[in-house]
């Protein structure tokens, strides 16, 4: 018989925190997940993406998305996905409105968490970032500090990923504030619905046709907790038994959707703004996706470009919201089994000219001259930072690196003396990637001596 995950689990309202700890649970005014929606708001690690960049990194514009602006805005389509998904499953299983107490506002409420908190572990500079820290502990320098790590400790540095200390992020409470346990203490299906890729580094799947297998979603740290969250929802195991792996919760493609939608079309309209792409080729390119009747007529004036693009955007983002969302509601029985793992936007009819979209945006924008310089300086700024952080953490009988040591924060240096070289690591880790773009300029220039602070 097919494996199959069903509903019934995967809607858990059941939340990573501690037995000796329980928050309220009236849902009188609001759901459980919409608790998870305001908690990733209120924490200082979503405020922090305001700082951290989109396309352009260390943007001068105020019309230039930042992390921030865009997690808002995926989190705006995956509401309307989850809603519009959400009340077909509930006509096709109303026994989870009576036996879970499900409305049609959970889906929503659920994904739009998620695809709110899906860029919270990202470090400075964009994914940029992710490679340069990535660079540096796979470098000559890095090596001594590595030398007691496991090999999947090792690939969790060596090929660092933003998914992975986003569930992080969500989840770990550091030692010096440990009031609320588990991180943000948010739902089970929450943090599964955040996890594209619910599986640990190692193995390695290279070639893979399957979009989960691609990256991996927690460090090495967490794997048990994911573990334990994957087996409270049921969901469906790959893999040989000692590896955490596992499919996707299928709220997770709908997060993976709402972010592609969002980067796709709003990235590219940063893009003609910003002059980067030429304005008559990147209008007639988002009218395509709209495939009007030759004779339709606005009742809308526009006096340039620039104002109808706003209009073009809006009408796009409605219309790829319902097609994606039909699209996975064919594909329920499968996403359910497990047989279904490739993006939804794939099966899109406008595929074709979504991927010329994808395609000029890297040539024209990801590959911009100054983006290139700026994402180069920022190899340097992060190897740097990390180099001097882990000397002052590994390298103690130096007065200069005690001295580094006193400009990170305590939470993330003061551990017990039991804590493993691994654990260290990824605190420091944590860290650097905590910062925001300009915060890490900063630093690097301080500890370096480019730049001194001012005296007050």
């Amino acid at each position: 018989m097919q494996q199959r995950t069903t509903w019934e689990r995967l809607l858990s309202k059941k939340r990573f925190e501690s037995d000796s700890k329980k928050y309220g649970t009236d849902e009188s005014v609001r759901g459980e997940f919409q608790r998870d929606y305001d908690r990733i708001v209120f924490s200082s690690a979503f405020r922090r993406l305001q700082n951290k960049t989109q396309v352009m990194p260390l943007p001068e514009s105020d019309f230039v998305h930042t992390r921030l602006t865009h997690s808002l805005e995926a989190s705006v389509v995956g509401r309307s996905l989850g809603r519009i998904v959400g009340k077909s499953i509930l006509e096709r299983h109303p026994q989870l409105m009576v036996d879970k107490n499900i409305q049609e506002a959970d889906f929503g409420d659920v994904v739009a968490a998620a695809c709110l908190a899906h860029d919270i572990g990202n470090p400075p500079f964009g994914h940029s970032g992710e490679d340069a820290i990535s660079a540096y502990f796979q470098s000559e320098a890095a090596q001594p500090f590595l030398q007691r790590l496991t090999e999947a400790e090792k690939a969790d540095l060596q090929n660092y990923e933003g998914n992975a200390a986003g569930f992080r992020v969500l989840t770990y409470t550091y030692p010096s504030h440990c009031n609320l346990p588990g991180g943000l203490s948010l739902t089970y299906t929450t943090l599964a619905t955040f996890t594209k890729y619910p599986k640990e580094s190692l193995p390695v799947i290279r070639g893979s046709r399957n979009t989960s297998e691609k990256k991996y979603g927690f460090f090495q740290t967490e794997r048990l907790w994911f573990n334990t969250i994957a087996n409270e929802l049921g969901l469906l195991k790959k893999g040989q038994d000692a590896e955490v792996f596992y499919h996707r919760h299928p709220f997770a493609f709908l997060v993976e959707a709402a972010d592609d939608i969002c980067y796709r079309i709003i990235d590219f309209e940063d893009g003609l703004k910003l002059g980067l792409v030429p304005p008559e080729k990147g209008m007639a390119l988002l009218r395509q996706i709209l495939n009007d009747a030759p004779d339709r007529v606005s009742s809308l004036t526009f006096y340039d470009w620039k104002e109808e693009i706003g209009y073009l955007r809006a009408r796009i983002i409605n219309k790829l919201i319902n097609e994606t969302a039909d699209i996975f509601l064919k594909h329920e029985t499968e996403i359910l089994a497990g047989t279904y793992d490739m993006p939804l936007i794939n099966e899109l009819a406008c595929k074709p000219t979504l991927d010329e979209i994808g395609k000029l945006s890297v040539s024209l924008i990801y590959r911009n001259q100054p983006v290139l310089e700026i994402e180069a300086a920022g190899f340097e700024v992060l190897a740097g930072l990390l180099d001097a952080c882990m000397k002052a953490v590994f390298r103690t009988d130096s007065k200069h690196h005690r001295k580094l040591a006193a400009l990170i924060p305590p939470q993330y240096i003061a551990l017990p003396d039991t804590a493993s070289d691994y654990e260290r690591i990824i605190h420091i880790t944590d860290f650097v990637a905590s910062l925001t773009d300009q915060a890490a300029l900063s630093l690097y220039r301080k500890i370096k001596g480019i730049e001194l602070p001012r005296m007050y």
